[in-house]
């Protein structure tokens, strides 16, 4: 009995969540319901989930104590993680807009050292992401849950010049504008 005990604990350790991803405790709210004998109190808890390169997800749980609700939470957030590329490990690829209920966030990709301009939710969803550099506003609603939706529907959308020129059969040199050569003047008109 005692060696079915000490593998039952063994394969528990091999399940127990990797360290490899931090979360964030985005919003904790108490709800209660009313019985015949007065309140019952819960708690509703929201987190945000990344492995800080380039990957993100959240969840929610509602359990009768906090840390309960947590751990729901951060469970559900890392069943649904999604990637994002990223460039330079540090930015976004291009201007996005998403969208969720009400909630509706414009994120703008920045140069380095701009840092993460984003409020609230938004932002722990890009510190959990890895984006060093950000520029994003929320417009709309300023509920976290819908914040937060519109912020991965925005980043579900998001392309890198690798898959569009994966996408379209070309190479990545023919999708991005060449660095080195100027940007074509407009042609001058000859005067007689």
């Amino acid at each position: 009995m005692a060696e079915r005990d000490n593998r039952r604990g063994g394969r528990r350790e091999e399940r127990e969540e990797t360290p490899e991803f931090a979360d964030r405790l985005v919003a904790i709210n108490r709800v209660s319901k009313t019985v015949k004998g007065g309140k019952r109190f819960g708690f509703a808890a929201l987190v945000v989930v990344g492995d800080q390169r380039g990957r993100v997800g959240f969840g929610k749980g509602k359990a009768k104590e906090v840390p309960e609700a947590i751990r729901k939470a951060t469970e559900q957030a890392k069943r649904g993680l999604v990637r994002v590329p990223l460039r330079d490990g540090r930015t976004l690829h291009h201007d996005i807009e998403g969208r969720h209920g009400a909630g509706r966030v414009v994120m703008r990709t920045a140069v380095p050292g701009t840092g993460i301009i984003a409020g609230g939710p938004m932002r722990a969803v890009f510190e959990m992401l890895g984006v060093q550099d950000v520029v994003a506003k929320s417009l709309g609603s300023q509920n976290p849950y819908n914040m937060i939706r519109a912020t991965i529907d925005g980043l579900k959308a998001e392309a890198s010049p690798r898959s569009v020129a994966q996408r379209r059969g070309k190479k990545v040199a023919d999708i991005l504008p060449s660095q080195d050569k100027p940007a074509a003047a407009p042609a001058e008109t000859v005067e007689a």
